[in-house]
């Protein structure tokens, strides 16, 4: 097993130990899966791909090492606006 750490926000803020593919895979080539391309059968236009997990790597396969702390109330932002230094409306220009 190759492991990794990583921060997850779902359900909750953690920092979680992960699987990794193999990166000397050769069915792979260390991506964790194999795309296949496929068409419709009355047009034989492209239609999608389907992705069929590799059996170097098990995705599923994590652990939970620290559950972090959320935010203080006081500290959550309150207003989500799309402009993060003003309102969110401005009779000014930008210079």
């Amino acid at each position: 097993m190759r492991l990794r750490i990583q921060r997850t926000a779902l359900p909750r803020n953690a920092l979680i130990l992960t699987d990794t593919p193999r990166p000397d895979c050769r069915d792979c080539d260390g991506i964790g899966g194999i795309e296949h391309d496929y068409g419709d059968y009355d047009t034989g236009e492209y239609a999608g791909t389907d992705w069929e997990p590799c059996t170097c790597w098990h995705e599923s396969r994590r652990w939970l090492l620290l559950p972090l702390p959320r935010l203080p109330r006081w500290l959550r932002r309150r207003r989500r606006s799309a402009d993060p230094w003003g309102p969110g409306y401005s009779d000014e220009p930008p210079f």
